[in-house]
């Protein structure tokens, strides 16, 4: 007999039962719901045998890793299904998103919606058949003959047999696929499916492969589900920052330039400015130093870094990275070795500690084609990147610092309710993505848990997430959508100090290496744009807003007064435009109003002899007529205070 564990109760079964026979003998209700199995903290199949004592936890489509499990195996299910319709696809991945799955599929023209209720009638008939899906382990051999005319999956083969991982297939029906799982324990429970959209995506985010057709999908259990969800998307679309803000010209993209490099036009130019200044101001007066470094380094800097080694995909370079006699840049994808050069500039003592840097940096990373997305995810954009270099006696401090930083960040945007957080620690399992030894990993992970313990933050474990340096606080936020993305992170560094032969003298008179947080105040600024405009709908509150007041004259007799205003307003500090049209003042109010501006100042005869301002407000209750002046000292109460 064996002892599992679920959740606290402890119940015994016979050594060799499966995940899915405790679900059952705990109710036919949890058996038919489940997803997956958690045995010991590892999500695993329902079919998965316990033959010994463990923790249980049966996951259903409630739990983020039970949806994860459904979606994958949906994903193996419009596959099937494509494989029945066009049986010259080749397939390459097709993992489960935060929202459903994507399948990227070759040896086929590029699917258009016109397809989908096809592929969609086929996935239901294999939902209905309920088959069985099924985990084997195979031979590199084996997988040769069972993937024979499918390139992707091959290649996929023989690196995975190369670097000795184990090699597995899930089968259902007439589909094999490669694949680590979990997945469900039949078709059956993926009845309520809808294709959403076909893209585009490179053979492994390589520009110079196969260009595949990317087909994303979702499904739910239930078909009240299904279209709940339908009438989320719905919404949500009238709030993309895709869709508003290129209506209301904060960006826009050019084929010619390039995915993922989008034109800040100057409403986005202007309220990315903003930010920045506000950011900028935040951090001096904290203590930080700002510093300017370059936007590429030689490939050595990267190799004494590790981002050579560990991050070469993700970076642009110019030159052959491969050829040593030849001199090779690359754009840099992060600050951190470029600041670390100004601590190196002269000898530090430990009077100098800590040594707070911030910088406005532009970032390049070479992200796959396929993730493309508005401002979210792009190539290059714009973070408040920063370094604290300490010693070990500052480290809960001064993360306390970065933390309460960010949040003061948040709550001022109004985004302080929307994020989530996460300790990204690292997979002792996969050791070729990190640097260290495991001695240094538990030390910096348990020094990081004990803060954020102490200080009582509610976080989850992303295991496999760290970065290759060291352990991280993400704070997540999730876009319109639903999709969720890293606006901030916090990191705690024990390795690169050393690398970089980084010393402080100590109290003792000797040497002493120092750690090294890094961090971000608000992220990425384009990504912060995009998710305040569809926070607010592209109604930013006043103090970001590019133009803060429009100026409406009725007629032609009021444009002397008009100019008037305009310069007193301009001359406070005030961002005016004046329509001097020869429109209905229907019409202009109307676009003014489209364009989210927050105060609309009407002149007409009677405000002109009397010296007063019409105010229409976005908010009904800051409308009325007014002197110019009482206008004046409420709005910029209003910027001062940052009001939303």
């Amino acid at each position: 007999m064996i002892k599992v564990d679920l959740k606290g109760t402890v119940k015994e079964f016979e050594a060799g039962v499966s995940a899915a026979e405790v679900a059952k003998s705990i109710g036919m209700g949890l058996y038919k719901s489940a997803c997956a199995a958690k045995v010991d903290g590892q999500v695993c199949d329902l079919r998965t045998v316990l033959d010994k004592d463990c923790a249980l936890e049966i996951l259903t489509f409630a739990d983020d890793e039970g949806k994860h499990a459904f979606w994958h195996t949906a994903a193996h299910v419009m596959a099937q299904a494509i494989q029945h319709l066009y049986p010259e696809a080749h397939f390459g991945i097709g993992p489960a998103l935060e929202s459903g799955w994507y399948y990227d599929i070759g040896g086929v023209k590029p699917f258009t919606p016109d397809q989908f209720a096809a592929i969609e009638a086929e996935m239901k008939k294999i939902a209905k058949a309920d088959l069985p899906v099924e985990k084997r382990i195979i031979t590199v051999e084996e997988g040769r003959e069972i993937f024979a005319g499918q390139p992707y999956k091959l290649e996929l083969l023989e690196e995975y047999a190369e670097k000795g991982w184990e090699l597995s297939v899930y089968q259902q029906g007439d589909f094999v696929d490669l694949c680590a799982g979990p997945h469900l324990m039949s078709t059956g429970a993926v009845k309520a499916v809808k294709l959403t959209q076909a893209t585009s995506a490179y053979w492994r985010g390589d520009s110079s492969r196969d260009s595949l057709c990317r087909m994303y999908g979702i499904a739910f259990p239930k078909a009240s589900e299904l279209e709940e969800y339908l009438k989320q998307q719905e919404e949500a679309l009238k709030r993309d920052h895709n869709k508003i803000g290129r209506e209301l010209e904060y960006f826009t993209t050019v084929e010619s330039i390039g995915q993922g490099l989008p034109v800040m036009l100057p409403n986005g130019a202007r309220a990315v400015q903003l930010l920045q200044r506000w950011v900028e101001d935040t951090e001096q007066k904290r203590g930080y130093l700002l510093t300017k470094t370059p936007l590429m380094a030689k490939r050595d800097l990267y190799k004494i870094s590790g981002h050579w080694d560990h991050y070469l995909d993700g970076m642009f370079v110019l030159g052959d990275p491969y050829d040593e006699t030849k001199e090779c840049f690359a754009l840099r994808p992060m600050t951190c070795p470029f600041q670390y050069q100004v601590y190196l500039n002269r000898k530090r003592s430990y009077r100098d500690l800590p040594m707070r840097l911030g910088e406005t940096s532009t970032l390049f990373r070479n992200e796959d084609s396929g993730e493309m997305h508005g401002l979210i995810r792009v190539r290059q954009f714009t973070i408040s990147e920063g370094h604290i270099v300490l010693r070990p006696d500052q480290l809960e401090e001064e993360f306390r610092g970065c933390l309460e930083l960010a949040k003061e960040m948040l709550e001022t945007l109004g985004l302080g309710e929307d994020v989530s957080y996460r300790f990204s620690q690292w997979d002792p399992n996969r050791k070729d993505k990190y640097e260290g030894t495991a001695e240094q990993w538990e030390e910096a992970q348990g020094l990081m848990k004990k803060i954020l313990d102490h200080l009582g933050l509610e976080y989850k474990v992303g295991i496999d997430e760290a970065a290759f340096y060291g352990p991280k606080l993400d704070i997540q936020i999730k876009n319109v959508f639903g999709k969720e993305d890293t606006l901030i992170t916090i990191q705690i560094d024990m390795l690169l100090a050393q690398k970089f032969g980084m010393t402080y003298v100590g109290e003792d008179g000797q040497e002493h290496t120092p750690y090294i947080i890094h961090r971000t105040s608000i992220g990425c600024y384009e990504r912060t744009l995009a998710l305040l405009l569809e926070k607010y709908a592209g109604a930013l509150p006043t103090w970001l807003m590019p133009t803060q007041v429009e100026i409406i004259p009725i007629t032609e007799r009021q444009h002397a007064y008009a100019r008037e205003l305009h310069n007193k307003l301009e001359a406070a500090g005030i961002r005016v435009d004046t329509d001097y049209r020869s429109e209905k003042m229907g019409y202009k109010i109307r676009e003014a109003q489209l364009k989210k501006i927050p105060y609309m100042l009407v002149v007409g005869d009677k405000e002109m002899e009397e010296g007063l301002v019409a105010v229409r407000a976005r908010k009904e209750e800051k409308g009325g007529v007014m002197t110019p002046d009482a206008f004046i000292g409420q709005i910029l109460t209003e910027i001062a205070t940052k009001e939303r």
